[in-house]
């Protein structure tokens, strides 16, 4: 093997490698912020574009603290926006370029041409909307197959909408549903849950409802704000009962 002199070129080259990680340690290093992310899931995204490990002469990936943290950014814009990871893909790479852009946002018009979605990208926003995804996305973001999906609408755990997309909140049902398979817990297992998020809904609706209808806007907006405030103390105290029948603490 050749020698590099000691503070030569090869000794930063041997330096940069050094900080090059195995997927496995990526996993664990993620796995601090996003519990849920397996090797499948990097791989996946390595797929789509999103990073570009080197490769060692065997075969194995290895990464950069710069592909890690490009991952932690992914999963974070998939975590808390919902994008899909085209969009996500064209966002990242214009910051790369040194472009001012905007952190897109997820809508209707995510269904439109790649101009119309670069112009949601770089353009001026029209407004707030919500936030949905396709069919063909969702698979791809829970990593399941279209058998998966059907049965998961039999026993209603995730509905599309009228259009055919999907309530973004559908990616976390799919990603915990999907946890919780490894532990042998099934899609029919779940009916007793979503029935039970099905009554917990109808009360906080029963309360907020004359909000709803009221003539001031000021009080009809304010419907919003208390619907997430009673979610909230529903799902506290539904871990708590939870907790409390198991005799354990969550963490």
């Amino acid at each position: 093997m050749l020698q590099t002199p000691s503070g030569g070129a090869g000794s930063g080259t041997a330096a940069a490698d050094s900080e090059l990680l195995s997927i496995g340690a990526v996993l664990s290093t993620l796995r601090d912020e996003f519990p849920e992310v397996t090797i499948s899931k990097i791989r996946f995204l390595e797929s789509e574009g999103l990073v570009e490990p080197r490769r060692t002469p065997s075969g194995y990936r290895k990464f950069s603290p710069q592909d890690v943290e490009r991952l932690g950014q992914v999963l974070r814009m998939q975590r808390d926006h919902y994008l899909p990871l085209k969009v996500i893909r064209e966002y990242l790479d214009a910051l790369e370029r040194g472009e001012d852009v905007r952190l897109p946002t997820l809508g209707r018009q995510r269904d439109a041409g790649d101009g119309e979605r670069l112009s949601e990208l770089f353009g001026e926003p029209e407004g707030p909307t919500a936030a949905r995804i396709g069919r063909a996305e969702l698979l791809a973001a829970a990593e399941i197959g279209e058998r998966e999906l059907a049965e998961w609408e039999s026993y209603g755990l995730v509905a599309p909408l009228p259009d055919g997309t999907y309530d973004a909140e559908v990616v976390t049902v799919a990603t915990l549903v999907t946890e919780l398979a490894r532990f042998g817990i099934e899609p029919r297992h779940l009916r007793a849950m979503k029935a039970a998020a099905d009554r917990e809904a109808g009360l906080v609706d029963q309360v907020v409802a004359p909000l709803r209808r009221h003539r001031n806007p000021q009080t009809r907006a304010h419907a919003e704000a208390r619907t997430k405030e009673l979610a909230g103390l529903t799902v506290k105290l539904h871990a708590a009962l939870l907790q409390t029948a198991l005799g354990v603490r969550l963490p």
